[in-house]
């Protein structure tokens, strides 16, 4: 089943993220020299919005979100990225696409645009910041990225997209089929959170 699901995301990149190290051999109280040290960007330097999909059988299309993805944006970018992709990863027709359930997600005319082309959307809960494997692959296009130290908005867009397909199949098969024990560590989480609440209320 799960290797005919279509995982789906966006996700903000920073220009200069977190993970933007850079590592310089350096004598001793040569820390402040010029050619030691990185200028500094207010606001971080920028950032670009992506939204990207892969399935067991690797990445499919990341695009750059130009400006607030609403509903409309938001079933052009499927017009164009969705169904290429699911071509592109030999998913044939029967396959099931995955999105959390954001209002532009869930709209009636995105439904209804889902409906008219035969795609059967999985069914997703409100609350799963654990539950989407692609999470995992965001992390590895940031980490890949930002070691490549882009310069400007441009080269984090091209970087992005070169790094992302590099993500190799097998990296994309073990997500998938590992799926199934994270369902398990969540659903064992998430029980013993309720049964220390129900014990809780027994105690007072």
């Amino acid at each position: 089943m799960w290797k005919k699901v279509l995982w789906s995301d966006e996700t903000k990149m920073e220009l200069f993220g977190q993970n933007a190290k850079r590592y310089v051999w350096r004598k001793t109280n040569t820390a402040h020299h010029s050619e030691h040290t990185i200028p500094t960007v207010k606001y971080g330097g920028g950032s670009i919005m992506l939204w990207g999909c892969f399935s067991s059988a690797g990445t499919g299309k990341l695009v750059r979100v130009d400006g607030k993805m609403d509903g409309a944006k938001y079933r052009a970018n499927l017009e164009e990225n969705l169904l290429e992709s699911a071509k592109d990863l030999r998913l044939g027709r029967r396959f099931t696409f995955q999105q959390d359930n954001d209002p532009k997600h869930k709209a009636r005319a995105t439904m209804e645009w889902f409906k008219t082309k035969h795609i059967h959307v999985l069914e997703w809960p409100g609350q799963s910041p654990d539950l989407n494997p692609i999470e995992n692959l965001w992390q590895d296009l940031k980490t890949a990225v930002h070691k490549r130290c882009p310069s400007n908005l441009t080269e984090l867009e091209l970087f992005c997209k070169e790094e992302c397909a590099r993500i190799s199949v097998c990296r994309c098969v073990k997500l998938v089929e590992t799926y199934p024990k994270r369902l398990a560590a969540v659903i064992v989480t998430k029980c013993g959170k309720v049964q220390k609440l129900t014990f809780a209320s027994h105690c007072i």
